[in-house]
């Protein structure tokens, strides 16, 4: 399906809703009976975000959109498997979203767990252990660079930022169809970090034709 917007315009549209969040002053869009009786019949979502589980960071109210307006995937510390990255391709070639945003977010508890067991071999039990492991790669690399860096001095704003950062260039690398949609420039991969406390959302990595 062809995108309705540009990518920059996908991504303008969800910082003036974020503005809006922040000021108190949502409009709450597209939640009336007609758009839900629009929406019976198809939809088409101007952009996917994929963010996590968190209950604070719930992403149609962060950026004041409404029914039909986002295509949401969720998972814990925003993990990456192939039914998600297949979610996220529907959302971009089958309902036509332009934008692909990564939404990250401040004091993220599987960060946390992630950098506990890379520095004390500490694992969650159950099935909690395979969302840090899908976390680690994203983090294991940034204590080894040429500084001599640890991870005991290593902030978690700069974990997640490095989180957020792997995911976007995971979801370039790993689906072919997103690639070839960032080559045509019909689609841009957008990491975002939400501050929960005074509820901002800053763009901090981009691929694709976005303007940031």
């Amino acid at each position: 399906m062809t995108p309705t917007i540009t990518p920059a315009e996908a991504w303008t549209r969800l910082q003036e809703g974020n503005e809006r969040f922040v000021r108190g002053e949502m409009l709450h869009p597209s939640q009336g009976i007609d758009r839900r009786s629009e929406l019976s019949v198809a939809q088409a979502p101007f952009a996917v975000v994929f963010g996590c589980s968190d209950s604070r960071v719930a992403a149609e109210i962060i950026f004041d959109q409404g029914l039909g307006d986002v295509f949401v995937v969720r998972t814990a510390g925003h993990v990456l498997d192939t039914t998600v990255i297949g979610s996220i391709e529907y959302g971009v070639n089958v309902l036509g979203a332009s934008l692909v945003l990564v939404l990250g977010h401040d004091s993220c508890g599987a960060v946390a767990a992630a950098t506990t067991a890379l520095t004390t071999g500490e694992l969650p039990d159950g099935f909690v252990r395979a969302i840090v492991d899908r976390v680690i790669p994203s983090i294991v690399n940034i204590a080894s660079g040429p500084d001599g860096r640890t991870f005991a001095s290593l902030s978690a704003a700069e974990l997640g930022h490095e989180h957020v950062r792997h995911t976007v260039q995971m979801l370039q690398g790993y689906s072919k169809s997103l690639a070839e949609a960032v080559e045509e420039g019909r689609c841009a991969i957008l990491g975002v970090e939400y501050t929960l406390a005074d509820g901002r959302a800053q763009a901090t990595e981009s691929v694709g034709p976005v303007g940031v």
